[in-house]
């Protein structure tokens, strides 16, 4: 039944709270969603399934900030991460269902769908023991490990536009780069804070 959300509304979901007509979930489009949900290609298969595993890294490196970021911004954004990215995790993953393809899970970073480092700015193990580690420079390298893994996530949703068939993923990856990308600005500004 999650594959019939519109993104209307998972991005209500993900808003602050308060729901204005608009973002009210319509019962026709949703049935329209379920209708064209199983149009698919390649693309949108890989990117759902890479997207889901940069996500959980998201979540991973948001995990930490509990109990360790020092200042309320830094606590706050982290929290919002993880309000924002588990239920599109739970949406692709309900599309890979519903495309009859394999979803992924943390257990898969660790073995041949790992996409860390390089373009996707996905933090390795080194480097998420050194953000767990980081004491009084935690709020700093999170910021910094957090702008590079946003950045990656951009990269790849540009790279999906060209590439991708299903509206709901294309909608997705374009509500991706809107959000990260207004993020990294005030990630920047929490940096130039510190």
């Amino acid at each position: 039944m999650a594959a019939t959300l519109t993104l209307g509304a998972l991005l209500s979901a993900c808003s602050t709270g308060e729901r204005t007509t608009a973002d009210r979930p319509d019962p026709s489009a949703a049935s329209s969603t379920a209708a064209t949900s199983v149009v698919h290609n390649d693309a949108d298969v890989e990117f759902a399934q890479m997207m889901v595993l940069h996500h959980q890294g998201a979540l991973d490196m948001a995990v930490l900030a509990e109990g360790r970021a020092q200042s309320e911004p830094v606590q706050d954004l982290a929290a919002r991460i993880q309000f924002a990215q588990q239920p599109e995790i739970d949406l692709m993953t309900s599309w890979l269902l519903t495309w009859g393809e394999r979803p992924v899970g943390a257990d898969d970073a660790m073995g041949g769908m790992d996409h860390s480092g390089g373009a996707t700015g996905m933090a390795d193990e080194a480097q998420m023991q050194r953000l767990q580690d980081a004491g009084a420079g935690f709020d700093r390298l999170f910021l910094e490990m957090m702008i590079d893994h946003h950045a990656g996530a951009i990269a790849m949703s540009e790279a999906y536009r060209d590439r991708g068939q299903n509206e709901d993923a294309l909608g997705l990856a374009d509500a991706i780069i809107a959000d990260q990308t207004a993020e990294i600005a005030e990630m920047e500004r929490l940096l130039a804070d510190l």
